[in-house]
């Protein structure tokens, strides 16, 4: 099991990682999320003890990596499928790491089979393509056959055979009791993949909980309704008779409305009882990628001046759309690129604190941004925790 107590990470004004805590448990296979520069990188790295935390403790089964027996035979990992010689060959690499670890040269052979290089096995690894790198990498992690696995993007450069490969094998090596830690940017793939989730957002901790869990948190499932296009009266008609009826109704951009609040069935009755002929009727499953993107959409870094949620993005103070009136955000999705569902958990992110309220991941209280001009007409809430900007200022 590995397990991260208050782990913290700076580099100078820097914090790339602050105050994790969680478990990874054996016998599942763990997902690790988080959108370019949360800090996942740094956190595996501090996991096998290539970087030191400024604070907190991360151990494996107990202790620090570097105070573990032996330990290529008890964990194994791939963060960079680049770090060959590309003048060795596939299993010259390989042999060279099980010399230093004590481990059989035969074991070589056999990790070269599960990963599907044999046939290659003494080619130059300098003229592997990057799925093939992505094999050799995942053959070192396999080499001493330990009982905990780091993965960083594993399947990146792999074709389709591939990927479906990685999948059954994280899953085959979870069913034998193993602990494996994979970190992903392909949600369609984390939601067949993984059993538990572990979410970040700028070093901070989003969420630790199950893919199910995780989906029912941050996403709602609504019913889609279609009106003739050419027919708007009936549309309005039949958005004041849901609204009437108790439901939340969203335009979407192509004309359709997002219903959520009333079951299926209760929507048909109320578009028969409006005389309102509907075009389309169907249920929306929301899917990992959704709730992921509702969660850390304010989280985001590294973000296009053309995308509509940029205004989400720190560093400046500055007023976003929970700065308008409410009745403003039902209007449609230009300003708010995912709307709060009923039954979704709230976003610490994207729906900023109450003014005076502690600020996520910190201790501190949160200063409202005031306009330079005019007192607002709706209250001015915190913009989410700017870690560089406050460790400057621990630093002064």
């Amino acid at each position: 099991m590995i397990e991260a107590v208050g782990l913290t990470k700076r580099y100078g004004a820097k914090t790339a990682v602050h105050n994790l805590t969680f478990q990874v448990r054996p016998g599942a296979v763990t997902g690790f999320l988080g959108p370019n520069g949360s800090g996942k990188s740094t956190t595996m790295r501090m996991i096998l003890g290539l970087d030191r935390p400024t604070a907190g403790s991360v151990t494996i089964a107990g202790h620090p990596f570097h105070k573990l027996p032996n330990a290529p035979r008890q964990v194994g990992a791939l963060l960079d499928a680049k770090a060959v010689h590309g003048g060795r060959s596939a299993r010259h690499h390989l042999l060279s790491l099980a010399q230093l670890a004590g481990i059989p040269a035969r074991r070589v052979d056999e990790v070269l089979g599960v990963v599907g290089l044999q046939d290659v096995a003494r080619k130059r690894s300098g003229g592997f393509s990057l799925g093939m790198g992505q094999r050799l990498g995942i053959a070192a992690a396999l080499l001493g056959d330990p009982q905990v696995l780091l993965f960083d993007e594993p399947v990146n450069g792999l074709d389709p055979e591939g990927i479906l490969w990685v999948r059954n094998l994280m899953k085959r090596l979870a069913a034998e009791g193993r602990t494996v830690f994979v970190s992903s940017h392909l949600m369609s793939e984390m939601a067949l993949t993984a059993d538990h989730l572990i979410v970040i957002g700028r070093g901070q901790l989003m969420a630790d909980m199950s893919v199910k869990d995780f989906i029912a948190a941050n996403s709602a499932d609504f019913a889609r309704v279609r009106t003739p296009d050419d027919d708007r009266e009936a549309r309005d008609r039949l958005k004041e008779a849901l609204v009437a009826a108790g439901a939340q109704v969203l335009p979407e951009p192509d004309g359709a409305l997002r219903v959520t609040g009333l079951p299926l069935p209760r929507v048909s009755d109320v578009a028969h009882g409006a005389d309102v002929r509907l075009w389309e009727l169907s249920p929306h499953q929301a899917s990992l990628e959704e709730a992921y993107m509702r969660m850390t959409q304010g989280a985001v870094d590294y973000r296009s001046t053309a995308d509509q949620r940029s205004g989400f993005q720190p560093p400046v103070p500055r007023p976003g759309p929970w700065d308008r009136p409410a009745q403003q955000l039902q209007e449609g999705w230009a300003d708010q690129a995912y709307p709060v569902l009923p039954g979704e958990r709230p976003n610490r992110y994207a729906t900023p604190p109450a003014a005076g309220a502690p600020a996520p991941g910190t201790g501190q209280a949160a200063a409202a941004p005031q306009p330079p001009t005019q007192q607002p007409t709706a209250p001015v809430a915190a913009a989410p925790a700017d870690l560089t900007k406050r460790d400057s200022e621990d630093a002064r």
